[in-house]
């Protein structure tokens, strides 16, 4: 089992809680990126690809430049990342009927069925995960959630008005 770095970093000192945040957030990525690769190798979508389908699963069809916008991206980087889905057929392209000079991006169901896919993997995983942990470590995680969540609120929310 690995192990968990929480407790103390080299100066000393108790780590402070956003550190251990920072690093339990940044390890668990990188496992669930290393474990789908592994445990599901026919799963290819590169991560901004899969952000882009979980925003339009809830707002779709949507302009470039509120993609862009939503991912805090550069709407050159998300027309780029439409066209390759487009042609992987995931989403489509096309001119807004409001306005003629933007498009509107709109996700299919090949893309709808890609990001269940993907949504499902990720969950048998971090199933497999949890059910490997005591009761009182899920119990635990489970109150965490609902904090967790709202810290993402917040800084989405920090993040929008910048």
């Amino acid at each position: 089992m690995p192990q968990t770095r929480t407790e103390t970093p080299p100066g000393g000192t108790a780590a402070p809680d956003a550190r251990v945040l920072t690093e339990a957030v940044t390890r668990l990525r990188r496992a669930l990126r290393a474990s789908i690769r592994t445990d599901y190798p026919w799963e290819t979508l590169p991560m901004a690809q899969v952000e882009l389908l979980q925003v339009l699963a809830g707002h779709s069809p949507a302009r470039v430049s509120d993609l862009a916008t939503r991912q805090r991206l550069a709407a050159s980087t998300v027309s780029g990342l439409v066209g390759q889905m487009v042609t992987a057929g995931l989403v489509t392209r096309e001119v807004d009927p409001a306005d003629r000079r933007a498009s509107v991006v709109t996700l299919t169901e090949a893309g709808r069925a890609q990001l269940t896919s993907w949504a499902q993997a990720h969950e048998r995983r971090l199933d497999t995960a949890l059910d490997a942990l005591n009761e009182a470590d899920r119990t635990a995680v489970r109150a965490a959630l609902p904090a967790l969540l709202r810290i993402a609120e917040h800084l989405d929310g920090d993040e929008a008005g910048a």
